[in-house]
Parts: structure tokens; C-alpha cells; sequence
């Protein structure tokens, strides 16, 4: 099993990763979003961790405080569930009581901004945009034009299709082998 959070067939397209290397971990791809964008596994994920680790430190955690799972809910985890992981461990091996409780002083100052930052409705648009062609891009191999091309599946104009693409950074070239 191998994990990465890099676009392979855009390194290969850049000659900066092995093709051959690519296709012999490319036998079941399987795409996880972003702890962020899952916010709903974050409690589950927090009992899971805090009982190992507990279980591990021979301690006792009965509990979680409720506006620690609430800061951990909202918290946009950009190092991801190794980073929620850690803390986690962290907090158990601190925790002296029964209750499992989270220093925020750990997430850096910037920590509250970060939690009370939302995404805008725009900047929610553009991701789901480029998800949807993105999508349309693999299932098409990168082709825009044409009755099989991501644009007639979009149903929208070649060059409309194109210029979002350019807009959004989108590099088809990594869907051609995908």
C-alpha cells in the first residue's frame, strides 16, 4: 500500500517521476478528501485515538471535554489525520484525569483565525468546479474536444472549457494515462 498527496501523472508528464514506478502502485487507486473536508470522522477519530493511546499509556479516558471535540471539529487540520493523530497522542500522555482535554496554545496563534475561517461560498464554488471537471477530464483522458471530450460531457463551449481550465490550473496533461 502507498500514499501521496502529489499529482504522479503530472510528475510524470514532468519527467520528474518514473512511469514504470506509476503503474506498478497504480493497481487500486483510491481517493481520500482531506481530513477538512470530513469533519463529521473527527469525534470518531478522536475516541479511536485517544482509547489507543490510552490503552497503550495504561490510562484511563472516559471521556472527551465537550469544547475540546468542538475546537478539534472546526480546526482545518492542514497536516491532516497524522496532525489530529499527534495531538491526540500528545493530549493522552498529558491527560492526568478521566477526561481528555486539548491545549489550543498547541495550534500556534494563528489557530483561532484558522477555525473561525470558514470557506466562502466562492471559494466552495471553484473547488466544487474543479472537482466536476476534473472528473470529466479522467474520464475523458485529458481529451476537451470532440463527442467524447469533457466539454460536450459538460455540456459547455471547448473554449469555455479551456479557459476555465487555465483559470483553475488544471493540468489535463495528467489525465491522458489516467
Amino acid at each position: 500500500m502507498a500514499a501521496t498527496n502529489r499529482d504522479l501523472q503530472g510528475a510524470i508528464a514532468d519527467g520528474i517521476f518514473r512511469a514504470d514506478l506509476f503503474y506498478r502502485l497504480n493497481v487500486f487507486p483510491i481517493e481520500v478528501p482531506p481530513l477538512r473536508e470530513r469533519a463529521e470522522d473527527i469525534p470518531s477519530l478522536v475516541r479511536h485515538f485517544a482509547e489507543h493511546y490510552a490503552k497503550k499509556l495504561g490510562k484511563r479516558i472516559l471521556n472527551i471535554q465537550p469544547d475540546a471535540l468542538e475546537f478539534l471539529t472546526s480546526y482545518p487540520w492542514p497536516g491532516n489525520i497524522r496532525e489530529l493523530q499527534n495531538v491526540i497522542e500528545r493530549s493522552v500522555i498529558l491527560c492526568d484525569s478521566p477526561v481528555l482535554s486539548v491545549d489550543e496554545r498547541w495550534f500556534g496563534a494563528d489557530a483561532d483565525e484558522l477555525v473561525c475561517a470558514s470557506p466562502s461560498l466562492p471559494d466552495q464554488l471553484t473547488y466544487q468546479e474543479k472537482h466536476i471537471i476534473e472528473r470529466e477530464l479522467a474520464r475523458s483522458r485529458g481529451q476537451v474536444a470532440g463527442q467524447i471530450g469533457a466539454a460536450a460531457k459538460l455540456g459547455v463551449p471547448v473554449s469555455t472549457l479551456e479557459s476555465r481550465i487555465k483559470t483553475l490550473k488544471i493540468d489535463k496533461r495528467r489525465f491522458k494515462f489516467s
